[in-house]
């Protein structure tokens, strides 16, 4: 069967879509699956006595029960549901980051990391007068738990590093950072948006402490992301937002905050989202781990073999397709990432060009700016023909040769 079948999107806009790493199309079935939630059962969940917010609720927290089985969570209520994973984890910095650091203590992440899960940690530093530390990659992406062995102390008490990089697509090894982490008494952050889409995760063998993912980037609509998190840790945090919902009981003079994973989903939740997020899940588990993983594979592998016929085009990172994980990052000789951008979108090629939010990374590799091809595994083969087709007149067009 085609894959692109199941996205409309691709054969109404004859595009070439490569740039899954920052969101990915929505196949019907996640569509129609919020759909028929705001046709069927929408209501206020959690709150109303009436049969549609009972059935309301239903959908959110059966959900939240499939996200947890599908990661490997030990318990629902370990599940938050947040807009993406950008939120997932400024709750952690925020909550958890400005309760438990103190003057004095450090923060270990990596120059590897998204902006995401670098500035939150930024600022819960500046706030509680901790420090900040950076865990220097090796120029092709490089990280190990033994290179975090080297510079962690026992006022490390967190340590925040990405599964999967969103520049270079290399897989780190969260079991390893965590047994590191937690042999020192830190607690270990995951950052899963670019590793949950693409491949199976389960936080419980990882022993991460939190995993934070978005649903835009795995099939699922926009504004809903998930945040996990070891119960007893959560238990401890307080809350990252106030209001309805989130509370037990409320006085004039104070509050007390209602149980997990409810104290941490301020106001009325997004309850489509989920569903269509649910749906998403259905989805990858119809194709199974084996046959994604596979094609993105196979694509990224013939990817960077025809590269090898472009010796203007400069890869980051490994020179091992194995490595990459569908991301492809790169410069071209003499051409602006953002003219490269333009050309391949005169030829419906749609690309990233930029910093990818990994500014700090860029500068370390002395670059400013790169293009990135990202896949999934509704992309095929055909896809990476036509986007050498227009990497062949980049630099025709722009008076250069070659």
């Amino acid at each position: 069967m085609d894959i692109k079948e199941e996205f409309p999107i691709l054969e109404k806009r004859n595009i070439v879509y490569l740039d899954n790493a920052a969101t990915t199309q929505k196949p019907p079935c996640v569509i129609e699956a919020a759909s028929r939630y705001y046709k069927e059962n929408n209501a206020n969940p959690l709150r109303g006595l009436y049969q549609l917010s009972i059935d309301a609720t239903d959908e959110y927290e059966n959900s939240r029960q499939e996200v947890a089985e599908f990661i490997g969570a030990a318990d629902k209520s370990e599940i938050i549901f947040t807009r993406n994973a950008t939120e997932s984890l400024n709750l952690v910095a925020y909550s958890y980051g400005r309760s438990f650091l103190d003057q004095g203590d450090e923060v270990i992440t990596t120059i590897a990391e998204h902006h995401s899960n670098m500035i939150p940690w930024q600022q819960a530093c500046k706030a509680r007068g901790a420090k900040l530390t950076y865990l220097y990659c090796e120029k092709d992406g490089t990280l190990t738990p033994d290179m975090l062995e080297k510079i962690i102390s026992d006022k490390t008490k967190i340590v925040a590093v990405t599964q999967v990089s969103n520049v270079f697509g290399r897989e780190n090894d969260i079991k390893g950072f965590a047994e590191v982490a937690h042999r020192h008494g830190a607690i270990l952050v995951a950052d899963g948006a670019q590793s949950v889409p693409h491949m199976p995760v389960n936080v419980q063998d990882l022993d991460c402490d939190f995993l934070a993912f978005s649903g835009h980037k795995m099939y699922a609509p926009m504004g809903i992301g998930v945040l996990y998190g070891k119960k007893d840790l959560l238990e401890k945090m307080p809350p990252f937002l106030f209001g309805g919902e989130m509370i037990e009981y409320v006085t004039t003079e104070g509050a007390t905050w209602a149980e997990l994973p409810h104290k941490f989903e301020a106001g009325t939740v997004n309850v489509g989202g989920a569903v269509g997020l649910r749906e998403a899940i259905h989805f990858i588990n119809r194709f199974g781990w084996d046959t994604i993983m596979k094609r993105e594979e196979d694509l990224t592998a013939y990817a960077m073999d025809k590269m090898k016929d472009y010796p203007y085009v400069h890869i980051l990172g490994s020179a091992d397709p194995a490595k990459h994980h569908g991301i492809i990052t790169f410069t071209v000789e003499g051409v602006h990432p953002h003219d490269c951008a333009a050309i391949f979108d005169e030829h419906d090629v749609a690309i990233r060009a930029g910093h990818h939010c990994a500014q700090p990374l860029l500068k370390y590799l002395g670059t400013l700016s790169t293009v990135r091809a990202s896949m999934a595994f509704y992309n095929d083969r055909n896809d990476i023909d036509r986007f050498f087709e227009a990497l062949t007149s980049i630099r025709k067009e722009m008076g250069l040769d070659g």
